[in-house]
Parts: C-alpha cells; sequence; structure tokens
C-alpha cells in the first residue's frame, strides 16, 4: 500500500485527497492521509449558517461564495460526488454592477467586457469617465502593437503589469475606475506589480490576434452570442451563468470532497513542523509530537507556510516559494432589515476603485446575488477590506472592522446614518492572497523543474497556476498525478468537459 500525505485542508488538499481515493476505487494500491492545522477544512471556503433573531436563516460565505462555470473542475467534483443539483447559478435577472466615483454610486455601462466597452452609446452617456478618457479609450481601435510575438512566443514572453497595458491601450482612467477595481480587485492585488501573464493572459494574446482589446472583446461577445442561439437553455433547466455557487455555499463543495475521502484520513487541529525523507519514504512531524510515515508528500498551503516546510526538502524550492508575496484581507458579512435598505436591490455588487480613497475595496449583495441567503424581510451583503495598499486597516478589532464597513455601506447607499445591522462579522485571511507578480509564471516554471527532481515530492494550491476554486482542484490533481507516477503508479480518468446539454 503506497501511502500519500497531503498538508493543507484546503480545496486544493481535498482536491488531492478526493483523487487519491478515486485512484484506490479504481483498483491501485494507494491511500492518504489529510493534516489540517485548523479545526475546520474547506480553507478560504468558509460557509456558515446564522440563525436571525426573529427567525430563518442566512447562508453566509465568509471566504469564496462562487465559481466561474467556464472553468470545469467544480462542476465535475460536483457530479462525481453526486451534488451536481445542489450548484445553484446567480440570478442574472439582478445583474448590475455599480461603481464608487466621487462619493456616488454609477452604473457599469452596458457593454463592458472586463474593462473595454463593445458599445458606443452606453460609452458616451456614461458618468463614470470623462469625456477625454472616452476619447482616449476609444484610441485603442487604431494604437498599433507594441511589438509582434515571434512565431511560438507567448504571453510569457511578453508579460507586463497590469497598469502598464491598460494605460498603454486605453489610459490612465480607464484603469484608475474599472480595472483596478473589477480585474486587480479579482487577485486583490497592485495593478503596479501584478503580472498580467500570469492572470490575465487572454488580454495580450487579444492584443496580437487583433490588434485591440475593443476587437477582441466584441469578436468574444459575438461568440458568446452564438453559442446561446446553438445551444439554447432546455427547458425546465437552470439557466446558465458565469457565477455559481452551491445551496448552501461553498463549503458544501468541501464537505462532500472531505465525507468522499473519509473523515478517518483526515487529521485536524494539528500543524505539521517538519518533513524529511526516510530512505525512500518519507516522515512528517506534527506540533503535538505525533509522526506519520508515508510514501510520498504533498504539500498545499499558501506559499509561506509551504516555504518553511519545502526549505527542509530543497533550499531553492523554498527561496522561489519566499519569493510569491502573499496580501491579507477581511471580509464582513453583515444583514440589515429591508425596511433600512434602499428600495432598489436588484444589484449584484459595489466596487470602490483606490482612487476614491475609502477603506472599503468591494460589496456584494449576497442575497441578490444568490436565492435563499435571507430570510424575508432581511437583506445580507458582504464588504471586503484589505489589500496590498490597505494592510494597515486589518490591525484594528473585529469591531472596528465592522463599524468601518458599516458607515461605507449606510453612507454609499443612502441610508440612516444610525441604521445598525441585525447581525455582523468578520472573516480574516491573513496572507491569504498570493500575488502574481512580473515573472510569476518563471519563478512557477522553475519550482515545477526543481520538484520534478525531488522523487514523491510536490506543491499545489492557488500560489501558481490560478486563484480560483477551479484551479486551485486541477493544481491538487496534477500533484497527484506527478506523486503517483513517481511510485510508479499511472492512474488517468476522464477529466474531459461536458458540452452544453450532456
Amino acid at each position: 500500500m503506497k501511502k500519500i500525505i497531503i498538508i493543507g485542508g484546503g480545496v486544493a488538499g481535498l482536491g488531492a485527497a478526493y483523487k487519491v481515493r478515486r485512484a484506490a476505487a479504481a483498483g491501485h494500491d494507494v491511500d492518504c492521509v489529510l493534516v489540517e492545522r485548523n479545526d475546520r477544512l474547506g480553507g478560504k471556503l468558509a460557509t456558515d449558517i446564522v440563525t436571525d433573531p426573529d427567525g430563518g436563516e442566512y447562508i453566509v460565505d465568509g471566504g469564496s461564495d462562487a465559481f466561474v462555470s467556464t472553468k470545469p473542475a467544480v462542476a465535475r467534483i460536483a457530479r462525481m460526488l453526486g451534488m451536481g443539483d445542489a450548484m445553484v447559478p446567480a440570478r442574472e435577472e439582478n445583474k448590475k454592477t455599480l461603481i464608487v466615483r466621487g462619493g456616488s454610486l454609477v452604473e457599469l455601462p452596458d457593454g463592458i467586457m472586463m474593462f473595454a466597452p463593445t458599445k458606443l452609446v452606453p460609452l458616451a452617456t456614461t458618468r463614470l469617465y470623462s469625456w477625454p478618457a472616452k476619447f482616449r479609450m476609444a484610441l485603442d481601435l487604431v494604437l498599433p502593437r507594441t511589438v509582434r510575438w515571434a512565431e511560438g512566443e507567448t504571453a510569457q514572453d511578453h508579460d507586463e503589469t497590469l497598469e502598464h497595458f491598460v494605460v498603454r491601450r486605453m489610459g490612465r482612467e480607464s484603469l484608475d475606475r474599472l480595472a483596478e477595481p473589477l480585474v486587480g480587485g479579482v487577485h486583490a492585488s497592485d495593478p503596479r506589480e501584478m503580472s498580467l501573464a500570469a492572470t490575465f493572459p487572454n488580454f495580450l494574446e487579444m492584443e496580437q490576434e487583433f490588434g485591440s482589446l475593443i476587437r477582441g472583446f466584441l469578436a468574444e461577445r459575438k461568440k458568446r452570442e452564438a453559442m446561446r442561439k446553438k445551444h439554447p437553455p432546455k427547458p425546465g433547466a437552470k439557466p446558465w451563468a458565469f457565477f455559481n455557487t452551491f445551496y448552501r455555499g461553498m463549503q458544501q463543495l468541501t464537505d462532500g470532497m472531505a465525507e468522499a475521502v473519509g473523515r478517518e484520513r483526515i487529521i485536524v487541529g494539528a500543524s505539521v513542523t517538519a518533513i524529511a525523507r526516510d530512505g525512500d519514504a518519507w516522515r512528517v512531524t506534527l506540533d503535538d509530537g505525533r509522526t506519520l510515515a508515508g510514501d510520498a508528500v504533498i504539500v498545499a498551503t499558501e506559499a509561506w507556510a509551504a516555504e518553511p516546510l519545502a526549505r527542509q526538502v530543497d533550499g531553492a524550492i523554498a527561496d522561489l516559494l519566499a519569493a510569491i508575496p502573499c496580501s491579507s484581507s477581511a471580509t464582513v458579512p453583515m444583514a440589515f432589515r429591508s425596511a433600512d435598505f434602499p428600495a432598489d436591490t436588484k444589484w449584484f455588487g459595489i466596487l470602490s476603485p483606490i482612487v476614491e480613497n475609502r477603506p472599503l475595496l468591494a460589496v456584494t449583495l449576497s442575497s441578490s446575488k444568490w436565492p435563499d441567503r435571507a430570510p424575508d424581510g432581511r437583506v445580507l451583503l458582504r464588504g471586503f477590506i484589505g489589500g496590498p495598499r490597505n494592510q494597515h486597516l486589518l490591525e484594528a478589532s473585529d469591531e472596528e472592522i465592522i463599524e468601518t464597513i458599516r458607515a461605507q455601506i449606510v453612507d454609499l447607499l443612502g441610508m440612516g446614518p444610525d441604521v445598525q445591522p441585525v447581525f455582523a462579522s468578520v472573516y480574516r485571511w491573513a496572507g491569504g492572497m498570493p500575488q502574481y507578480t512580473l515573472g510569476h509564471l518563471d519563478r512557477v516554471d522553475e519550482i515545477e523543474r526543481l520538484s520534478a527532481g525531488v522523487r514523491a515530492f510536490a506543491l499545489a494550491g492557488g500560489a501558481y497556476r490560478g486563484v480560483g476554486i477551479p484551479n486551485c482542484i486541477e493544481s491538487g490533481e496534477r500533484a497527484v498525478t506527478k506523486v503517483l507516477g513517481d511510485l510508479g503508479v499511472t492512474y488517468e480518468e476522464d477529466t474531459a468537459p461536458r458540452r452544453p446539454g450532456q
């Protein structure tokens, strides 16, 4: 029996453990044990069910609240777990984004794809941009490429920061008013440092293929419209949405994986202090003095937590991990009485650009975005605070952070200044967001090259090739493929995405 020790009980570690169990079910003589330092599994997928004082319940996601449907890993795992019917699409009828500008809220213009306009009239009439900015954005249609890639070159060969790229193509105001809060906000990253090749290589690829972002996104829009016509939803089927979640919150996914792995194979509330080779095997030491013996080790933690463990294996790998910075943030769910809330609740979220100099990064109106998230007569939302430029705000107490977010929300929405939430809480994510800075993909390539030379050892998680939930699952699965191969086990399974209607 080959045993794989997996360190980290977030979605990447659970994704790895679940693949090991599928390999065992397929007849391979393998098993695993998973170690998580916290008492709760799931990492940044954290869902709490909160009871309202007047009855009913809130489904509160303290971390990620959604996954994107264009990446198939989550839906694939959900079907394997028998949870396909538990996936819930966002309520597209409420899809509206508001942007803070000068203390007021401006609706994101129709036709904006990411930060590129694809419809003329909404761009011309919006208050989000000044007229000089609108003309500057339109110049994207005629500005030449900085360089034409040689055959075989990729975005990685021509990396640049988000700030440099957007300002170059569409001007400073396009960056400050939308690209920074929308694109940079996904990664909680500073546009001045954010690697485009590691986060949104399609922007660089569009410039090469179409010579213009606007033309590229116009082509993408036409492609999506053609796909909707070709594959209309079946009668009674769930509507398609870009963002999806689970009926009982995102932790329903990790709970399902944990049950499939088997709780008897999972150790919680124990930290790993050391890993070491023991001949052809591995020995893992826990902070309570226990030692685990295994044939392979997968470290599926944040980069900063993986670095001291990797240093006991390969100093060069550890040095590269130390070069991946991480930022901290906090999610602040709170609920209000509908009577205290503005009448318009048909919107998904608010984005607050850095240039507005507010402590608030964004707001998600959870009870509008998802069904059945709050009792009747209540409104549930989530505020976000932190990010690379506002790390100092997280030094405040939970009570101070709640008051900061409450004050921002009542001010922006025009609520009574003394209106208080029915409940509020704080989820802190210390060092929880890896920063994909310039050269990130080169560092990851080198980490993977060095790791390939360490038998039965692999790294997994959001610090490498994508921070999204599907990316993390696939990272854990790739790590299992690597260590099983090192152990002489070949396990292949069909992970091809299903076509619409299948």
